[in-house]
């Protein structure tokens, strides 16, 4: 038996009317997740628009994996294989998929004005882990004492850095 988030079974949601994340009108990502769709079992969507050379920036997600379906346009898939630790890149347009695996880091390059993906999860709602907030919340002596860097020069490239950018390059 499903078990439902409220007493009212929700089996359709307009996916325009859940935003995830805003840059702008070109470059904006939708959610359907079980907090939409109550009766979702393990599957999630989110809709994805982008402008040319718009990045969904380095990230993984450590509880699901995500099918990148692309539905207009063209965009690079780009994951870093963790048993290589070499990055693997795939160009897909309409009607082509990429299956990125559980934990891997990857980003999504759109090549073309109205690009639209998909990506589609095997778990109720996805996790993500921004690289914008790897980058942000970690302790700039962490980084400059891991790696032997001059911590006011680490503080000064990061400072700029917007958490939870997901969707870059910034806006000028």
């Amino acid at each position: 038996m499903i078990e439902l988030i409220s007493k009212v079974a929700r089996f359709a949601a307009d996916a325009n009317k859940h935003p995830f994340f805003i840059k702008d009108e070109q470059n904006f990502i939708n959610i359907i997740s079980v907090q939409q769709v109550n009766t979702l079992d393990n599957l999630s969507m989110l809709d994805i628009f982008l402008g040319k050379d718009s990045i969904i920036e380095p990230h993984y997600h450590p509880n699901g994996s995500e099918l990148t379906y692309c539905v207009s346009g063209s965009a690079t898939i780009s994951m870093m294989n963790l048993d290589t630790k070499k990055f693997q890149h795939y160009k897909i347009t309409p009607g082509q998929v990429v299956n990125i695996p559980q934990g891997w880091w990857h980003y999504q390059i759109a090549h073309t004005d109205d690009t639209h993906l998909q990506g589609i999860f095997n778990v109720g709602s996805p996790e993500v882990v921004l690289s914008s907030e790897v980058l942000t919340q970690t302790p700039a002596d962490v980084f400059a004492y891991s790696y032997g860097l001059n911590e006011e020069l680490w503080k000064a490239v990061t400072n700029d850095i917007p958490p939870s950018m997901l969707i870059g390059p910034p806006k000028e």
